[in-house]
């Protein structure tokens, strides 16, 4: 069993999702241990914009130059660790009611057809199944479901459909919202997170 752990946001040391990632991964490692972890910091090592030649590298077209083969290769070795996790923690902050581009960089980098999904007479098919996606969700307002905002929250519902495209089912999201609203309402909102980072079935 593989955990992938992968965080995203800028904030470093006072990032809510960095925090809530650390206590996941810990929690799955005590549950489980001897898990392999691998971990990418894509705020600390970002990954570019997909250029149309790296797009175009995933409908088969061969690269024709040695930058682009290089990318090529770094975004074979992202895939290829997506694919070999059993379960992936996703540290995913809201950025303005959608992602950090760091993930989406990412994101991009897994969409690859005929690895991770297929269109066939019935539509479009996951093939990245199986997994187990744990995300952890911080946000500044309050967008969950009966929220005056709940309309602009484009980063939970964009990870739902996202990994649901991809086949996953399986997805936990650990939330931490209205940190924006103070330090009483950042801690609190941190407390009831942590709390359920601990309740996660191992």
């Amino acid at each position: 069993m593989t955990i992938l752990h992968v965080d995203s946001s800028i904030l470093t040391d006072q990032s809510v999702s960095r925090q809530l990632t650390a206590a996941i991964a810990q929690r799955l490692a005590q549950a489980t241990p001897g898990q392999p972890v691998i971990y990418r910091d894509l705020a600390a090592a970002p990954i570019g914009h997909l250029s149309a030649a790296e797009f175009l590298a995933f409908q088969g077209v061969a690269a024709t130059d040695e930058p682009t083969r290089q990318a090529v290769q770094a975004n074979a070795q992202l895939l290829e660790e997506f694919l070999a996790a059993d379960t992936v923690v996703l540290g995913a902050p809201m950025y303005n009611f959608a992602l950090p581009s760091q993930l989406r960089a990412w994101l991009d980098r897994l969409a690859v057809p005929g690895r991770t999904f297929r269109y066939g007479e019935a539509g479009v098919e996951g093939l990245a199944g199986g997994k187990r996606v744990i995300i952890a969700s911080s946000r500044g307002g309050l967008y969950g479901e009966g929220q005056p905002a709940a309309s602009l929250d484009h980063q939970e519902t964009y990870l739902r459909g996202f990994l649901g495209f991809l086949g996953i089912t399986d997805v936990t999201i650990v939330r931490a919202e209205g940190v924006a609203y103070g330090p009483d309402a950042r801690a609190a909102a941190v407390a009831a997170a942590i709390a359920d980072v601990e309740a996660l079935a191992a």
